[in-house]
């Protein structure tokens, strides 16, 4: 007879700090700052606490697309939160963002400035401010907002779900695995047959809809998430997400902006930090290590 593997949950829960494999230095039960730290500021109107994952890519992506449609006021310093070493829970940090997650931002163009968490909330903030990738007409407006929320509902299913169980646990549990795939070839299909109907995701509008769907879902069907996620998940077999995360994936702004802040990966896709637009060309990990 085997012996069981089954779990039996405690009475009451007690943090074991070894406990969450790959990401148990970043995750406790308790929030609030563990250190001192002040945060840098730059010259620039905006200001982002970031890292280059799914979430803070939106971020940025939007950023280099507000500049490339000639919104100066949209320039900003990117600012690396390496949260692997806890750069989050520095009390600058946590001062702008009680949840103690990327990315941040402070809009220092009002007083007081205005600090804006969770990655939504600063999209929309942002198309607002600057009166773009955000539709006028009420219908459309509501079809992009619509789909934003989406993409705020579902995205955990797909990375702290299927991907954290596919890629990241530190075993390989079946019940998970099946649980989580379902539910995220379920989200593919959705928006393979809105896609189907349509240029871009809530419409014949580029918006920020797709600023927050591509990062995490065209990064999945585009085979950079979760080793082999892409082939396991048949992503091929979405043939419109596939055509529509590729037409994003080719626009100039978005080529930047999934690079900054990134820390890891293709030395030359890696820009820690971003204070001006020739920091694309000069600063990338690339060209800082051979010259150094």
């Amino acid at each position: 007879m085997t012996e069981s593997t089954s779990y039996t949950p405690p009475r009451v829960w007690t943090w074991d700090k070894g406990n969450g494999g790959e990401f148990a230095s970043i995750n406790r039960p308790i929030a609030g700052a563990t250190h001192e730290r002040e945060l840098p500021v730059g010259n620039h109107p905006l200001q982002l606490y970031s890292l280059g994952t799914p979430n803070g890519q939106k971020v940025t992506i939007l950023l280099e697309e507000l500049l490339a449609a000639g919104h100066e006021r949209a320039e900003y310093d990117a600012w690396l939160i390496r949260i692997g070493e806890g750069d989050q829970f520095g009390s600058g940090f946590v001062g702008i963002n009680p949840n103690s997650k990327i990315p941040a931002l402070v809009d220092r163009s009002v007083s007081p400035a205005q600090p804006v968490f969770e990655s939504g909330a600063i999209l929309l903030y942002l198309a607002e401010k600057f009166g773009a990738f955000l539709p006028n007409d009420s219908a459309q407006r509501t079809a992009a907002l619509s789909w934003l929320f989406w993409q705020m509902g579902s995205a955990p299913s797909l990375g702290g779900g299927f991907g954290h169980f596919y890629a990241y646990a530190p075993e390989k549990i079946e019940y998970a695995i099946n649980r989580y795939t379902m539910e995220t070839k379920r989200q593919l299909d959705v928006l393979d047959r809105q896609l189907a109907a349509h240029e871009f995701i809530a419409g014949e509008e580029y918006t920020i809809a797709d600023m927050a769907i591509w990062p995490w879902y065209g990064g999945v069907v585009l085979g950079r998430l979760y080793g082999d996620a892409a082939e396991f998940l048949d992503a091929q077999s979405y043939s419109n997400l596939q055509r529509w995360a590729k037409q994003i994936d080719a626009r100039p702004a978005v080529k930047r902006g999934r690079i900054v802040n990134r820390a890891g990966g293709p030395l030359e896709e890696q820009l820690h930090e971003r204070h001006d637009a020739s920091d694309f060309e000069t600063k990338t990990q690339d060209k800082l290590e051979g010259a150094g």
